[in-house]
């Protein structure tokens, strides 16, 4: 039995940090089924047009707010259809944090507070409302992946992460996040879970940012080079937005003692063979080139998902070839919007 509160009305609220981002808006979406959501961002590194189509549903309230300041629900009047204030909230997601390659020294602070002030400010309401916790962390925990080392389970301590390096306001902020989420479910004796959650790609995708799977559908229907941050050899897992947010929740729905569970694809691909594939859907004569790392980006492993298959009942379903199709499709429709 957990200490969550059961909800005073017909459906319970759920709060999403980071709502109008990639992620933030298709779990959003997934949520109306069976929520009344509350969507925090305050759009520094994601868009309104994520969720303009959810506005209009009377289960859904975006707040445009930063989540590194101190979060107080009952200073919001739109949230009195809520009921807040009588029933509380009864999940939180935190899901707000910038993953820009191509912006990221200009959003090092933002991270670092997303991991530390913006974590300790959800759990405080959490806590507050004996609410569900779910922290969207990331496969970045365990470091970067080697050759004799490139399959994680979530009892992994091998990491090497430099707690100094240029990116260690995202790495060493997530693993000090999950220190939190793990601190506070043991003192307050919160149901708190950490999803790592592994490459994850679809629409909504912010192009121009470094991203490869939406800068290589751009590029290639503009028919200009491929680029590719990295060799030939370059490889990573991807799983479809729509698998991560069914993963999402139902981490989220999963027994209290479930906490830290690995979400993504356990195929690991070559990103040429991902890029020569996208050239062929959008009938595009672009080339692949490759050019250095992008300080953001890392050599990424792949999950082991058997804590996900066995506890969640859970398995990325959408293959490989339909979601860069649904990509495709929604990049070539909205790509004028997009830039």
């Amino acid at each position: 039995m957990t200490n969550t509160q059961v909800p005073i009305f017909e459906k319970k609220n759920v709060l999403v940090t980071g709502g109008a981002g990639f992620i933030g808006s298709h779990l959003c979406e997934r949520l109306l089924r069976e929520a009344k959501v509350i969507c925090i961002d305050d759009l520094s590194n994601s868009a309104i047009r994520n969720i303009e189509h959810l506005l209009q549903y009377p289960d859904f309230e975006f707040i445009k707010f930063d989540v590194n300041q101190p979060l107080d629900l009952n200073a919001f009047p739109e949230l009195d259809k809520f009921r807040v204030k009588f029933q509380g909230i009864q999940e939180v997601y935190h899901l707000a944090c910038p993953t820009s390659p191509k912006n990221f020294a200009n959003l090092k602070i933002h991270s670092l507070l997303a991991n530390s002030r913006a974590i300790l400010s959800t759990l405080d309401l959490a806590v507050k409302y004996k609410a569900k916790y779910l922290f969207a962390s990331s496969s970045v925990v365990y470091g970067d992946a080697t050759e004799d080392h490139n399959i994680f389970a979530e009892n992994d301590e091998s990491s090497h992460l430099n707690h100094l390096s240029p990116r260690a306001c995202y790495d060493e902020g997530k693993r000090f996040a999950e220190t939190c989420v793990e601190t506070y479910r043991q003192v307050y004796h919160i149901d708190a879970k950490i999803a790592r959650v592994f490459t994850t790609y679809g629409p909504r995708m912010k192009l121009r940012d470094g991203l490869l799977i939406p800068d290589f559908i751009l590029n290639a229907i503009e028919g200009k080079d491929l680029v590719i941050y990295g060799n030939e050899q370059l490889q990573q897992t991807l799983c479809y937005v729509t698998d991560m947010t069914d993963g999402l929740v139902r981490l989220m729905n999963s027994g209290i003692t479930t906490t830290i569970v690995n979400l993504g694809s356990d195929e690991s691909l070559k990103m040429l063979d991902v890029a020569q594939g996208i050239i062929t859907l959008t009938r595009s004569t672009s080339r692949v080139v490759f050019e250095a790392p992008l300080v953001f980006l890392t050599r990424k492993g792949t999950p082991n998902l058997t804590r996900a298959k066995e506890e969640l009942g859970w398995l990325p379903l959408v293959r490989l070839s339909d979601g860069l199709q649904r990509t495709v499709d929604f990049t070539v429709a909205n790509k004028e919007a997009l830039l």
